[in-house]
């Protein structure tokens, strides 16, 4: 069975930090690049960040762009992200799928439940 399991969410004040992992059971994530998703309530699913199989390469939505860091340990076969300066707009279901590249399309069978980020005071 092909899953994806995130973790490491949680209730955290504005400023504060969080770390997420997706680890991956069923299959093996060095070749694929794996990005991480969010949706809020009443709003549609945005990517967030994506980095390459290899972890050369690494891309960030504007709205994150200087606060998260995407990571990779193969060897773990597990992503990070690492959310740093989290704002109230940050809170959201965070979820990872899996790309052939970060520039092409999720591939539909890899999904996992979702980890519930919540940025209040």
């Amino acid at each position: 069975q092909l899953q994806l399991v995130e973790s490491g969410g949680g209730l955290v004040q504005p400023g504060g930090s969080l770390r997420l992992s997706c680890a991956a059971s069923g299959f093996t994530l060095d070749y694929y690049a794996i990005g991480w998703l969010r949706q809020a309530p009443g709003k549609e699913r945005e990517g967030v960040s994506c980095i390459s199989s290899r972890g050369g390469s690494t891309k960030y939505a504007d709205s994150v762009k200087g606060r998260f860091i995407i990571s990779r340990d193969n060897a773990k076969n597990t992503v990070y992200l690492q959310l740093n300066s989290l704002k109230p707009e940050d809170t959201a279901v965070y979820y990872c799928a899996v790309y052939y590249y970060c520039s092409g399309p999720r591939l539909p069978n890899y999904w996992g439940q979702g980890t519930q980020v919540t940025v209040s005071s």
